[in-house]
C-alpha cells in the first residue's frame, strides 16, 4: 500500500513550492494543507521545529523544506538515477539557496530598498547562473538524462528570478532549455495550471 503523505504550508508556494511539483511530477497524491496565518500561532507548538512546511507520512513528521523535497524525491525516483547523480542533484539544489535568498529579499524589503535589492539581485545573478550553465547536462537536465528534483527547484527559483530580471537566461541555452523541458512536462503544465495563485 502506498504512504499516505500530507504535507502542511501556509497558502503560499515558497518553501513548500519544490515538493509540490515533485509530487506532481512523479503523479503522486498527497494532502496539500495550506493553514491561515491567524491558524499558526494555536498550530506551532505542535509542529517538532516550530515552523513549516512540515510532510506527515507513516506516522513520521519531517521538518525543513529542501530534506522534504530531497525524501520525496528519492521516494518517487526523481532523486538521481544513481548515487553519484543524486550527490550533483543535490550539490545544484543546495546551490540554488544562494540565488534564492537573493531574490527572497526583494519581496521583504520596505519600499525605500527594493530598488537596491532588485540591484544586488541583477548583479549577482549573471555570475551564478554561468556557472550553472557551465554544470548543466545538454539535454534538458541539470543531471543526467532525465527529469531530477534539481530541475524542479531550479524551475522553481528561475522563474521567480526572472520576473525581475525577465532577460536573465538570454545567453544561456542549456539552463533555457531546463526551463522548457520541465514547463513540457505534462504533469507539470497540469499542476501549473491548477495551483492556486497566491503573492510568493
Amino acid at each position: 500500500m502506498a504512504p499516505k503523505y500530507r504535507l502542511v504550508y501556509f497558502n503560499l508556494r515558497a518553501r513548500a513550492e519544490p515538493t509540490r511539483l515533485v509530487f506532481a511530477a512523479a503523479g503522486v497524491d498527497y494532502e496539500d494543507v495550506r493553514i491561515q496565518r491567524d491558524e499558526w500561532p494555536g498550530l506551532k507548538p505542535n509542529t517538532p521545529m516550530g515552523q513549516l512546511p512540515v510532510l506527515e507520512v507513516g506516522g513520521v513528521t519531517i521538518c525543513q523544506s529542501m530534506a522534504i523535497a530531497r525524501y520525496v524525491a528519492k521516494e518517487t525516483g526523481l532523486a538521481g538515477k544513481t548515487i553519484l547523480e543524486q550527490a550533483q542533484a543535490d550539490m545544484l539544489v543546495d546551490g540554488l539557496d544562494d540565488l534564492r535568498g537573493k531574490q527572497a529579499v526583494i519581496r521583504k524589503a520596505p519600499e525605500d530598498r527594493k530598488e537596491q535589492c532588485k540591484k544586488e539581485l541583477a548583479d549577482f545573478a549573471p555570475d551564478f547562473l554561468s556557472k550553472y550553465e557551465k554544470l548543466c547536462g545538454p539535454q534538458g537536465h541539470l543531471v543526467g538524462d532525465s527529469l531530477t528534483w534539481a530541475d524542479l527547484v531550479f524551475y522553481d527559483v528561475t522563474s521567480k528570478v526572472l520576473a525581475v530580471l525577465p532577460g536573465a537566461l538570454d545567453d544561456l541555452p542549456k539552463l533555457s532549455k531546463v526551463m522548457d523541458t520541465v514547463t513540457a512536462n505534462e504533469r507539470i503544465a497540469k499542476w501549473l495550471a491548477k495551483r492556486p495563485d497566491t503573492p510568493h
